[in-house]
């Protein structure tokens, strides 16, 4: 005869839920995929990765910060940028946040430098829709 084994889990709703799931998390971290602690830790993930969107959101980061922080990540430089647009003063203009990008632009920024299209097409700092 097959043994079951009952597990209680409960949905997050307090701190003290969400710190309850993060430390049954760390005992059992280890779990065997496919075992009942792996389902388990499993379903705990679920559960703790839901509540952190929901109370800890993540603001995706301001174009120009974003294109900044690339071009960093690439060891790229303004005379770059400006070779990917075409003119150092376009560049120039788009990193000081003086001029907004266009459609081309973020598509260009999208496919040569991998910056997801949805950071780009935010409104530039400063301005509020």
């Amino acid at each position: 005869m097959k043994r079951i084994l009952i597990v209680q889990i409960r949905p997050i709703h307090t701190e003290a839920d969400y710190q309850n799931a993060l430390d049954r998390i760390e005992e059992i971290f280890d779990a065997k995929p496919g075992s009942i602690e792996g389902d388990v830790l499993e379903i705990l993930e679920i559960l703790v990765d839901e509540y952190e969107k929901k109370n800890f959101p993540i603001e995706a980061p301001k174009p120009v910060k974003a294109i900044k922080f690339r071009m960093e990540q690439l060891g790229m430089g303004q005379k770059d940028l400006a070779k990917i647009f075409g003119s150092k003063s376009r560049a120039s203009e788009i990193l000081s946040g003086k001029r907004s990008l266009s459609l081309r632009q973020i598509k260009v920024l999208y496919r040569k430098l991998g910056i997801p299209a949805e950071v780009l097409i935010q409104e530039k700092e400063g301005t509020s829709s």
